[in-house]
């Protein structure tokens, strides 16, 4: 609680107008949701939300006088939001909604107490409510309200409903996506009675659109422990409406099929990328550390002898990946990029030790562009093996080939691969106009220079007419 008054009294020269304005209007407010859960938790508090007893149109008539810039966009649903001295708030109407249990979307009701606010809200640990109460001489005196007990599962880092959760997730089956991500970026667990309820209800989540469960799983990606809100979903069967690839990962395996488990190599994988990130949460590398195996499945074959083979899994990952996270109507780039880096995260182990030549490297960071970075650590983050001395050796082996591309990259500009002519320069040479003989010769001249590096102007020309000629011969 003591946590909670501190973000009141560092806000107060904020809040204490704002309250001043609510009570002489005869109206309550309180600061709620994650702002209180935060606040309690030590982390920090950046978009205060407020609910109230008044209407919309009584807010609206509060921060029209309160704050710099106000909007009302979602005041339908009895929010208002303004903005002060650059910090954002976020007031709404008690709210006590009915759901059809078909959609998501509520018929809007305001309620008139703040318990029955509370109760509709996900998680208890959600529903703590700190109200700007004034003294007698108006004066910020906050009361902390907690009718749900929410912060016995703070202390205890659960995650329970106030309600039912069957009546919780049936109102909004959303809210099984947003257990995930409090799993994946507070560290809590979910109740007994709410994983069973995940577990029986896990088809709800086909009412939730495609662009509702993407913002939640971005928020589970990025949060501090990913792998752990995946496997919640995995486990209660939720994934397998969402993200069914992953869940697939879980291969049977026989006497003569032995291999690593793939679903929890998988996890690992994410988790150790993660650790690699040096410049904050790095939503791409997230995804392709978990997606980097689910053409494993497609392409498992028995080996002559015992084991089991995955041929080209990483050319059918890329192209599932794409597909899934197209599904999920994530950006082009986002798609291009996790696709891509699923394609060339096995590139490493195509070569042994020492056995890279200056022209495999130059291909290696040539088809990677601008995703050698996240390459490199997704390919790290790949190496899982319990044999200490054989995780040395892939480690000290990738050094090797960094080693390599910054010793090649010194002598060339690696990050600008380009044929030794240009297009006009070929036209010139080989006399001819703009069209499809042109690009050949380009593409010829770009391997050519991937394999050889960077070639005289006479030599390049000499080389360009000995491909014409045998191109004509």
């Amino acid at each position: 609680m003591a946590r909670a008054q501190d973000v009141v009294a560092k806000h107060a020269a904020l809040l204490e107008p704002l309250a001043q304005l609510f009570t002489s209007r005869g109206e309550t407010l309180y600061m709620v949701g994650g702002s209180v859960r935060d606040a309690m938790l030590g982390r920090g508090v950046h978009d205060l939300d407020f609910t109230t007893s008044a209407r919309p149109e009584v807010i609206r008539e509060i921060l029209d006088e309160w704050g710099e810039k106000v909007w009302d966009t979602g005041i339908e649903f009895g929010t208002v939001s303004a903005i002060r001295h650059g910090e954002t708030v976020e007031i709404t109407t008690f709210r006590s909604d009915l759901y059809d249990g078909v959609t998501r979307n509520p018929e809007v009701t305001f309620g008139d107490t703040l318990e029955g606010d509370l109760i509709r809200r996900d998680f208890a640990c959600n529903a703590m409510a700190i109200e700007l109460s004034l003294d007698d001489e108006l004066r910020l005196s906050p009361t902390f309200h907690d009718p749900v007990d929410g912060l016995s599962d703070l202390v205890e880092q659960v995650l329970d409903t106030p309600q039912a959760p069957e009546v919780s997730f049936r109102d909004d089956p959303l809210r099984m996506l947003r257990a995930a991500r409090f799993v994946s970026q507070l560290g809590f667990t979910v109740a007994d009675r709410v994983f069973d309820a995940m577990r029986d209800m896990a088809g709800e989540i086909e009412r939730i659109t495609a662009e509702r469960v993407q913002a939640e799983l971005d928020k589970l990606m990025l949060g501090a422990r990913p792998w752990e809100g995946i496997d919640l979903l995995v486990s209660t069967g939720v994934a397998s409406y969402i993200l069914p690839e992953i869940p697939a990962l879980q291969l049977e395996t026989d006497e003569h099929m032995q291999h690593k488990d793939v679903y929890r190599h998988s996890l690992t994988v994410l988790r150790q990328a993660t650790e690699l990130e040096d410049e904050g949460p790095d939503l791409k590398l997230r995804w392709a550390a978990l997606m980097h195996d689910i053409g494993k499945p497609a392409t498992r074959a028995p080996k002559e002898g015992g084991g089991v083979t995955f041929h080209h899994h990483e050319v059918v990952g890329a192209k599932m990946a794409r597909k899934r996270l197209k599904a999920l109507k994530y950006p082009k780039h986002v798609i291009s990029d996790v696709g891509q880096l699923v394609f060339l995260h096995m590139r490493f182990h195509g070569f042994g030790e020492g056995q890279w030549t200056d022209s495999a490297v130059r291909r290696y960071v040539t088809d990677a562009g601008e995703l050698l970075p996240k390459l490199h650590k997704l390919v790290r983050a790949d190496s899982t093996t319990r044999n200490a001395k054989k995780a040395a050796r892939l480690q000290r082996t990738y050094d090797h080939l960094e080693e390599r591309i910054a010793d090649i990259a010194a002598k060339e500009d690696l990050a600008r691969v380009r044929p030794d002519l240009d297009g006009n320069e070929i036209m010139q040479i080989l006399g001819l106009e703009p069209g499809p003989e042109v690009g050949k010769a380009w593409k010829y001249l770009k391997e050519l220079r991937l394999e050889r590096g960077e070639l005289e102007h006479d030599e390049a020309v000499a080389e360009l007419k000995a491909w014409w000629e045998r191109e004509n011969a």
